[in-house]
């Protein structure tokens, strides 16, 4: 695969690193679980999450989706990037090197999304911090699952800090994402609305085409 190299280990195939990634409400999690299901007909899967997947993680996903204390945007994306460090070094490397296939849910698109475009932190600081300090091991493949804002703001909650945003901020959000598309090899965008099963299709029809 172009973007993340699969190569031989010494106990057989590196496993796949997939990332499904979207706006709040396009069904990552749906299509999370999917995804984990199909391929593991084939092999062991580890399923994450981000924020979190360690136990450093997941206190730093508290304090980052809680609205209180306020967090500068750039603080923000300092803690992303160390919550995502450490499950890269414990869980992420591990699992490829022992042949098993990572799906995780949302990583460097919405970090770059979020902090880098929506809040204003910047396109090129927020991927240059990224590379740098949770640049490997690089994803496979990349999926952003791409739905209107204003249909996503009817399927998702409204607690967190980001949820509960203004609908200008989520298409700022949606616009992100297009922008890191568009800039960043390894990605691709599937249709996420319409039935389940429909976006699932889609979903492991892009890792098949990945993985030839």
């Amino acid at each position: 695969m172009k973007a993340g190299g699969r190569s031989q280990q010494a106990g057989g195939t590196r496993g796949r690193f997939v990332v499904l990634d979207g706006v709040d409400g396009c069904g990552k999690s749906t299509q999370a679980e999917h995804l984990v299901r199909a391929l593991a007909r084939e092999r062991e899967v580890l399923h994450l999450r981000e924020p979190g997947g360690t136990a450093a993680g997941e206190r730093i996903r508290a304090l980052l989706l809680d609205p209180e204390p306020a967090l500068a945007p750039a603080a923000q994306t300092l803690l992303f990037a160390a919550a995502r460090r450490q499950m890269l070094e414990e869980q992420v490397a591990p699992a490829l090197a022992a042949g098993r296939d990572v799906v995780c849910e949302r990583f460097h698109p919405s970090t770059f999304a979020y902090q880098g475009v929506a809040l204003g932190v910047g396109e090129e600081l927020v991927l240059d911090l990224l590379l740098a300090w949770a640049g490997t091991p690089r994803p496979d493949l990349v999926i952003l699952l791409e739905l209107d804002p204003d249909l996503a703001a009817r399927r998702r909650g409204h607690g967190d800090r980001f949820e509960s945003r203004a609908p200008e901020f989520h298409r700022a959000v949606a616009e992100g994402y297009r922008r890191y598309a568009a800039r960043v090899p390894g990605v691709v965008t599937v249709d996420a609305s319409g039935e389940v099963a429909a976006v699932a299709e889609r979903v492991l029809g892009e890792v098949r085409r990945a993985g030839r």
